[in-house]
C-alpha cells in the first residue's frame, strides 16, 4: 500500500467483529382423517361404523442444492465465490454509513482477488485513488492467460470513522488484514514468490456524491 501521513490520528483498536450464524429448518407434515358412518334402526338407536383410515401419499419435493464454495488452491481457481452484497446502511451519508461502506468495499476487493472480477470494486473507486487503481490493475493482470491467485482475502476487524461534516471527503482509520498471496501459472506452478500476509493500519478517505459512497484515497498510515 502507498503511505499517507495520518500521524495526528493515532491508530486505536476499537473493536473486533466476530459473527456466525447457522440455521436449519425442518418441515414435516402428516395428514389423516376418519369418516364416521351411522345407520339408524327402527328403535331410534344408532350404531357407529368402524373408523376409516385415509392415507395421503407422501409429498415429493426436488431440493435444489446451492453451489458449493471452493477456495482457490494449487489445482485451480476458486469456485462459486459468494458475491458481496452492499448493506442498506452503506448507502447512507452518515458516519455509520461510511463505516458500513468501508467494510463492503474491502469485501469487493477480496472478491476481486478470489475471482479476478474487479468491476464492482473499480466502479466504487475514484480515479484519485492511485492505490485502488494499482491494486485492481495488478489483480486483473494476474488472472490473464490462465493464471490465478490463491489467498489474498481481506478482513477489516477495526474501522474508526473520523467524521468531519464540512470536509469534502471523510477520513477513517482501518485495520487491514490480508492473507498470503500465491501466484499460480496455468500449469499449477508458482509464477513468483508469494506475497506475505499483512496487518496494516490504513488511512481511508470516502466521498459521498450522487447518493453513494466511493473510495477517494487509500494508504498505509506511517
Amino acid at each position: 500500500m502507498s503511505r499517507l501521513s495520518f500521524a495526528t490520528f493515532p491508530f486505536v483498536h476499537v473493536r473486533t467483529w466476530v459473527a456466525g450464524l447457522a440455521a436449519v429448518v425442518l418441515l414435516s407434515g402428516c395428514q389423516g382423517g376418519s369418516a364416521p358412518g351411522a345407520s339408524p334402526s327402527e328403535s331410534i338407536s344408532t350404531t357407529a361404523s368402524p373408523s376409516l383410515s385415509v392415507s395421503a401419499p407422501a409429498a415429493s419435493a426436488t431440493a435444489t442444492a446451492s453451489p458449493v464454495y471452493k477456495p482457490a488452491d494449487a489445482h485451480g481457481k476458486a469456485q462459486n465465490v459468494p458475491v458481496p452484497v452492499m448493506p442498506e446502511l452503506a448507502k447512507e451519508n452518515s458516519k455509520a454509513g461510511l463505516e458500513a461502506f468501508i467494510g463492503y468495499w474491502f469485501q469487493l476487493l477480496s472478491y476481486a482477488y478470489e475471482t479476478g472480477d474487479t468491476a464492482k470494486a473499480k466502479e466504487l473507486s475514484n480515479e484519485s485513488c492511485v492505490l485502488c487503481t494499482d491494486l485492481l490493475s495488478n489483480v486483473a493482470t494476474n488472472y490473464t492467460e490462465g493464471r490465478w491467485l490463491v489467498g489474498g482475502k481481506y478482513q477489516t476487524p477495526v474501522i474508526e470513522v473520523l467524521w468531519e461534516p464540512s470536509a469534502p471527503s471523510q477520513p477513517a482509520k482501518v485495520q487491514v488484514l490480508q492473507d498470503q498471496i500465491l501466484y499460480m501459472n496455468p500449469d499449477g506452478s508458482n509464477g513468483r514468490e508469494p506475497t506475505a500476509a499483512i496487518n496494516d493500519a490504513a488511512a481511508f478517505f470516502g466521498k459521498f456524491a450522487n447518493d453513494s459512497w466511493s473510495t477517494a484515497d487509500l494508504g498505509v498510515i506511517r
